[in-house]
């Protein structure tokens, strides 16, 4: 039997400068309800993400340090870009979301509003609803408050948020799986994790292909294949899945947060 394919490469897709900040009013545009009560404990919550209101302030604690994105996979050199990334990948994206960490006990004259200080962000990645799975990425916490309560707070509320039933007070979104990924090399980012409860699976080999500025960070990659010569890198696998969080790791969670 003959076939054809008449498959041809879609255009990079790219966002207008009256598009970078979202629609108006503002649609997160996420498959999931948000459970304010869930994400957020007596010092720390989680909000979504809103490019009109954290956007420049994120930019403004990350923009001149590129060292916070030495084991990601990704970079940014510009608010455009990360506009752009945003747009793209994460509120177009029903099953994706970005949070913003506010430490409630650490008030912002500038803003008020937000309820504390706008001290990192967290997000959800790589979701598969059919398997009731997510994972958990693009972790920062701005220097002005690492080594505080703020990195295990915003992990654990969200812990709650996706482990928990939903007939359960508060409610979650009764995800089976959670997932954590990191560069073998970010001993923080794994320690917490394990901290939180989390279990190494093993390492996943070339999860990644890097971005020249982060090439150093990885490995060399095959001549050749169509990203020929561009460096790759391995990622950590650890996760807390339902059955963990049934059997001690609520309580270990419960402990350290709330």
């Amino acid at each position: 039997m003959s076939y054809v394919n008449h498959y041809t490469p879609s255009a990079k897709p790219t966002v207008p400068e009256s598009e970078l900040y979202g629609p108006t009013p503002y649609d997160i545009n996420f498959a999931y309800p948000i459970h304010k009560e869930t994400l957020e404990n007596d010092r720390t919550k989680l909000v979504p993400f809103i490019p009109a209101v954290h956007a420049e302030a994120y930019w403004k604690q990350v923009g001149h340090r590129p060292e916070i994105f030495r084991y990601y996979p990704y970079i940014f050199g510009t608010l455009r870009e990360f506009l752009t990334w945003f747009e793209l990948t994460i509120r177009r994206q029903t099953h994706g979301t970005l949070f913003a960490a506010i430490d409630k006990t650490h008030p912002d004259p500038e803003h008020p509003e937000w309820g504390g200080s706008f001290a990192g962000v967290t997000g959800l990645f790589k979701t598969a609803p059919h398997n009731l799975a997510t994972e958990v990425a693009f972790v920062v916490v701005f220097p002005e408050f690492q080594r505080t309560h703020v990195a295990k707070d915003m992990i654990g509320v969200l812990l709650r948020y996706l482990l928990q039933l939903p007939s359960a007070s508060p409610p979650g979104l009764g995800f089976r799986r959670v997932q954590w990924t990191a560069h073998p090399q970010n001993a923080p980012s794994i320690g917490l994790a394990e901290r939180m409860g989390f279990r190494r699976e093993g390492t996943m080999n070339w999860a990644w292909v890097l971005p020249d500025e982060l090439a150093k960070e990885g490995r060399p990659g095959r001549i050749g294949d169509a990203f020929s010569g561009k460096a790759g890198r391995d990622s950590v696998v650890l996760s807390l899945c339902w059955d963990d969080w049934e059997n001690g790791a609520k309580e270990k969670v419960e402990e350290l947060v709330f």
